[in-house]
Order: structure tokens, then C-alpha cells, then sequence
């Protein structure tokens, strides 16, 4: 079963106008899973493969054309005699129709951060669902260390003492958006499957005193245990260094069967954007922040310096 997939599945992400190109969707109630955008994508192939529109398909079948539309664009998840109907009138085989069922199958399942629902915010939710498809993750920080890279004592001072007075979340809330941090790290740099994970951050990252000098020390020394692994690599940008990104913080994610996304995060949310010409832009500056960031081992040896710093 060949299947070809487009940017066409992400369309509903992007900005409608002009002025808000840029910005990406706030809107992240809309977005469903990677899992359930593949489902869709998969039908719609095998029926361009017919040569028919969504139209004529609907009306052979007596169905309406949103149906089709909807099943196609992911918005509706298809029934297991939906999907065993259209196999049929595709003309595929009894193989096909096993794999598409196990596709949505594969969809309906929950992931692990679903119990956490109350706590994260629609957008982080969609975003750890994006994540944990992804292969591989490219990741500009200015400010502070990235998620992925933070200790608990690290992220519980930010997420307690940072955010949670500002927007009032409760104290469950925090324990749970930690729990959530150091799930993710687990499962995207130690899980059977890896995620390949490029990080920039700026050497300031190093100097700001988030919680105290014993939470730093011990996040620097973390930091320092990740160069390790052989799927991360850690670039620092140091001080004194024009930044070829005059953005915030961004994330770029690589799919290994879907169209790239980057995804960032302010204060009103989170955004995501697949445009590809709006997705290269992003793709050619941490290939510039790579550029002149130190290389690991310089890296490394600026890190081990500004523990210094926390321990005078």
C-alpha cells in the first residue's frame, strides 16, 4: 500500500490572513492526533488512487460529501464498517482493510498524557501529542533550559514559583505539569525509539538564577550527563554572539511520514505552523544558531565553568 502524504493535512493549522502568517494557530482544540491525520490521510490516497473526487465517492455511496470531507481531514473518526466500505468500493484487498483498521486502532488509542487532561492547557496537550510522533526535534532556547533538559527542582520552580502566580494554576496542577516534564523525558530520550534532539540555548540560560544555586548546580550537572547520549546534542550560543534569531524560543519537528512542524509558545498559548515556506524560515535559522554556536566540547567546557559561578 503506497501512500503519499501532503501538507494538506495540517492546512487547518495555519493563519487564514496575511497579517497573521507568522503567528501560526492558537486554536488548539482543533488540532487532533498525528495518528488520527494519518487515518485521514491514508483514505484520501486510496481514493485519489481511483481517480475519484470526494464528491462522486459520496454520492456512490449515498453518503454526504462533509462525511467524506470530514473523514479525510480527520475531523471525524471513521467507523470500523465505514472504513471496511470504503476499502470495498476502492476495489482494495482484505490486506489493505487490515491495515487501515489497525491504523484506527492505533487511533483511538489514549497517550499517556491524557490523565494529566486537567492540568495542561489544550495547546501543550497538542504539542506532547505532536512530540512523541516525532523523530527527530530542533530546539532554540533563549531564556531558560527546554523542558527536555530540565530537572524536577529546575522545573518546579518555574512552573510553581514562575507561572503559578501569574496565572493562578493549582498547586495539583504543578506537581502534575512536573510529573508531565520528566515523563517526556523519559519516553523521548530513553524510550525504545529515541527522538534525535538538537538543542541551542544562550549562554545567559546558564547565569539565571532560577531557584537557587543548589537547583543550578544540579540542573548544569544534568546537562552535562545529557551531552552523553548519543541522540542529543547540546550547542550553546555565548554571549557576545548577534543571534540570527530575533524570535523567542521555537521548536522545529521532523516526522518520518508527515509534514514538518514548528511549533512555538508565549504567553497567549501555544502556536503551530506547517506552512513550508514558514517552516523553512525556522529550518534556515538554527541552521545559522548551529552555525555559530560553540561546538559539544567547547560547550561542555562553558558549562563547567559557570558552575563556578553557583558555587562561590
Amino acid at each position: 500500500m503506497q501512500i503519499a502524504y501532503d501538507a494538506r493535512w495540517l492546512s487547518r493549522w495555519e493563519p487564514q490572513s496575511s497579517s497573521s502568517r507568522t503567528e501560526g494557530t492558537r486554536m488548539a482544540d482543533k488540532i487532533v492526533t498525528p495518528r488520527r491525520q494519518r487515518l485521514g490521510q491514508v483514505l484520501r490516497s486510496l481514493r485519489e488512487a481511483t481517480g475519484k473526487t470526494g464528491t462522486q465517492t459520496a454520492e456512490e455511496l449515498g453518503w454526504s460529501a462533509a462525511k467524506v470531507s470530514r473523514i479525510e481531514t480527520a475531523l471525524t473518526l471513521p467507523s470500523e464498517d465505514d472504513i471496511a466500505v470504503l476499502i470495498d468500493h476502492y476495489g482494495n484487498d482484505t490486506v489493505t482493510l487490515q491495515k487501515v483498521l489497525k491504523l484506527r486502532h492505533d487511533a483511538t488509542q489514549k497517550g499517556w498524557w491524557e490523565k494529566y487532561g486537567e492540568s495542561l492547557t489544550p495547546g501543550y496537550a497538542a504539542y506532547i501529542s505532536l512530540e512523541a510522533e516525532a523523530t527527530e526535534m530542533r530546539n532554540w532556547e533563549p531564556m531558560i533550559f527546554p523542558g527536555l533538559l530540565q530537572t524536577p527542582a529546575y522545573a518546579r520552580y518555574l512552573v510553581g514559583r514562575t507561572i503559578h502566580p501569574v496565572v493562578k494554576i493549582p498547586p495539583a496542577f504543578v506537581r502534575d505539569r512536573v510529573e508531565v516534564r520528566m515523563r517526556r523525558q523519559q519516553t523521548l530520550l530513553y524510550g525504545d525509539k529515541p527522538i534525535q534532539l538538537q538543542v541551542v540555548f544562550d549562554e545567559s540560560v546558564l547565569r539565571r538564577d532560577i531557584g537557587d544555586p543548589e537547583v543550578m548546580l544540579e540542573q548544569l550537572r544534568y546537562v552535562i550527563e545529557l551531552t552523553e547520549l548519543p541522540n542529543v546534542e547540546l550547542r550553546i550560543s555565548p554571549l557576545g554572539t548577534p543571534s540570527p534569531a530575533p524570535w523567542g524560543s521555537f521548536v522545529h519537528l521532523r516526522f518520518a511520514d508527515l509534514p514538518d512542524v514548528v511549533y512555538l509558545e508565549d504567553p497567549e498559548g501555544g502556536r503551530f505552523g506547517s506552512n513550508p515556506e514558514h517552516v523553512f524560515g525556522y529550518e534556515n535559522a538554527f541552521d545559522e544558531l548551529m552555525e555559530v554556536a560553540l561546538d559539544r566540547q567547547a560547550s561542555v567546557r562553558l558549562i563547567q565553568e559557570s558552575m563556578a559561578q553557583w558555587q562561590a
